[in-house]
């Protein structure tokens, strides 16, 4: 009689808001889960992936982790956008599961515990070295930060304020408003009076478009304003007209214009299994998905079963060689990686990469 097989449990935005983002997740899911099967599995066993929607909420998110840990009895858990959607994930897998946890989109840092490992950029690796350089780059010392509620922009927005101020520049406005929150006729008024030169935006889908329609009504690019956005990627640039968002500067750890051969493969086999606008990017978490099942694939090899336990240990020091973006290593004691990090500028409807940052460290606290 054959093993039974491992399951990979995976949760992602399929429906909902962030569906355009979701759908290219479960797509790398697919992607990898079917391409190590292919290699004759994980220590001789069939990989099960145990794909569950989200819909872009979080009562949904909770739901689907339940299903996950308490019915399919999963062996780890992938998937998350928003911060308070790994929170929601958190509570069944973690706290009352005690299951592996692999978290994949970039977001504010902080997150600690034995069973999570993050696998997408933190505050260091995105606003640390995006603001001096844009600051020294445009000479920009007046920065506006509309944002969304919740804990990912309250916790970068501190992250820019200590960024900008150490520059010498100032924080000439910062607002919040509910995720689906739409109407910023009011907010893009502030931004123009206040004489702020660059826009920090954290608002996400579905308030997005229509803010950033606002902004580039106003005239604030035409005039010179920067607009920086550090979680907009292809997918991104997909959901808004080119006009729009012309000029703005992102920082991640993987964009399609990244040229080393790894990075190209990666793309290459992806499109061509999933033509059409779910497209692999970093932003969106693909990078970050890529990344978390082949770290978590490296682990069980060297821990030589599923031990929870042996695959932490072993995860805690994983790296993979080869990836979006480049390389990839977790920092010992800490569950977030190394990264190769970059800078890029949208330029009539595409990124341009025009900053190889290299390799940077996530400096987040060591678990103690």
């Amino acid at each position: 009689m054959p093993e039974s097989p491992i399951k990979v449990g995976v949760i992602t935005d399929q429906t909902g808001a962030l569906s355009f983002m979701g759908v290219a997740n479960a797509n790398v899911a697919k992607m990898l889960i079917d391409d190590l099967n292919a290699r004759g599995g994980l220590l001789g066993r069939r990989v099960e992936l145990c794909l569950e929607d989200s819909e872009t909420t979080d009562s949904a998110a909770e739901a689907a982790a339940v299903k996950l840990v308490e019915h399919d009895r999963v062996d780890v858990v992938l998937g998350g956008i928003y911060s308070s959607t790994r929170q929601a994930i958190k509570g069944p897998v973690v706290v009352n599961g005690k299951t592996l946890y692999i978290y994949p989109e970039q977001y504010e840092g902080q997150e600690s515990d034995p069973l999570i490992f993050c696998t997408g950029p933190v505050p260091a690796q995105q606003v640390e070295p995006l603001i001096p350089w844009l600051m020294q780059k445009t000479g920009a010392k007046k920065f506006y930060l509309p944002s969304a509620d919740y804990i990912w922009p309250q916790v970068l927005n501190q992250r820019v304020r200590e960024s900008v101020e150490a520059g010498g520049g100032e924080i000439v406005g910062e607002e919040y408003w509910p995720l689906d929150h739409i109407d910023y006729a009011e907010t893009v008024a502030k931004i123009v009076s206040s004489g702020a030169e660059v826009v920090f935006n954290t608002i996400v889908p579905p308030g997005l478009p229509p803010f950033l329609e606002e902004l580039y009504n106003s005239g604030f690019a035409k005039r010179g304003g920067q607009l920086i956005c550090t979680y907009f990627d292809e997918n991104f640039l997909n959901l808004v007209p080119a006009e729009h968002v012309e000029g703005l500067y992102s920082c991640l750890d993987f964009y399609q214009d990244v040229s080393d051969p790894g990075s190209q493969g990666i793309i290459n086999r992806y499109d061509t299994l999933f033509p059409g606008s779910a497209k692999f990017t970093a932003g969106s978490a693909c990078s970050g998905m890529y990344r978390g099942l082949k770290l978590w694939e490296t682990a069980v090899k060297e821990a030589g079963s599923l031990n929870q336990e042996a695959v932490v240990k072993a995860l805690d020091h994983a790296t993979i060689l080869e990836g979006p973006g480049g390389s990839a290593e977790m920092v010992p004691g800490q569950h977030h990686l190394r990264l190769h990090m970059y800078i890029a500028q949208a330029q009539s409807g595409n990124f341009k990469v025009v900053k190889d940052l290299g390799v940077i460290e996530p400096k987040e606290p060591s678990l103690v």
